[in-house]
């Protein structure tokens, strides 16, 4: 017996009732495998920034020091660390720049305080090596780079210190150079920060030593002799100069 009229307007409404069903349900589907894939690609997006952030301020071999004594005195002090990376320091900073001769700690110091960091290399480290180390530094920029006539880390040939931190390395392209003037270089987390690192010392060790200032350096081969001086600044302002050239 064939299906009335009425009944069969109610199957084909239950059919296309039941067709809006699985639709729905497909659509949802979806939404909801879009809203998956794009939580796991922001998930791994942000793991992936978390991961260049830890990595670009994780340095390997990284030294910390705290308490670190910010006291201006007239003559030179003992550091617990060599190179010293913070404490007590003369009232006049180190202007930031490249240096051929040794600096003064007690200077230097001051400049850490105010935000630069200091690479010092051992005064045996091969012209190409240094020349490497000179090209981080350029106009403006809160650095000194000098040689380092006393003790060195693990007998390590470069060290780089800055207030409070300090890594020892040997070879000048190594990637935690970079690191570590990214991080540490104008920080915020110095004394004095925004202070200038220019207009004030000028001098090497040597060249104070011989207007009868105690540097507290062990100068050795650097040691100048009164009239020798002033030529042995010129000299190392032209070699400064060869330098930035190369």
């Amino acid at each position: 017996m064939g299906q009335s009229a009425a009944q069969r307007r109610r199957q084909k409404s239950a059919e296309m009732k039941q067709r809006r069903i699985r639709e729905a349900q497909r659509r949802k589907a979806i939404r909801t495998g879009g809203l998956t894939a794009v939580g796991v690609l922001a998930a791994g997006f942000l793991g992936f920034a978390g991961y260049m952030a830890y990595d670009q301020r994780t340095i390997s071999g990284l030294e910390t020091y705290s308490g670190l004594d910010r006291t201006h005195v007239p003559e030179p002090p003992d550091y617990q660390m060599s190179p010293p990376a913070g404490g007590q320091h003369h009232e006049q900073w180190q202007n930031c720049g490249v240096y051929t001769q040794p600096i003064t700690d007690m200077h230097a110091v001051h400049s850490l305080e105010h935000g630069a960091v200091w690479i010092t290399h051992s005064p045996d480290l091969p012209r190409e090596e240094v020349q490497t180390l000179h090209t981080y530094y350029t106009p403006g920029d809160y650095i000194l780079i000098s040689p380092y006539t006393g003790d060195m880390p693990d007998d390590s040939d470069i060290v780089l210190s800055a207030w409070g931190a300090q890594v020892a390395v040997d070879d000048p392209e190594d990637e935690r150079i970079e690191k570590f003037l990214r991080r540490f270089e104008q920080s915020n987390d110095v004394p004095e920060p925004g202070a200038p690192c220019s207009g004030m010392i000028d001098e090497t060790a040597p060249q104070l030593e011989a207007q009868g200032q105690d540097t507290g350096v062990d100068l050795g081969e650097y040691a100048l002799d009164g009239d020798d001086a002033d030529a042995d600044s010129a000299d190392d302002e032209d070699d400064e100069g060869e330098d930035e050239d190369d």
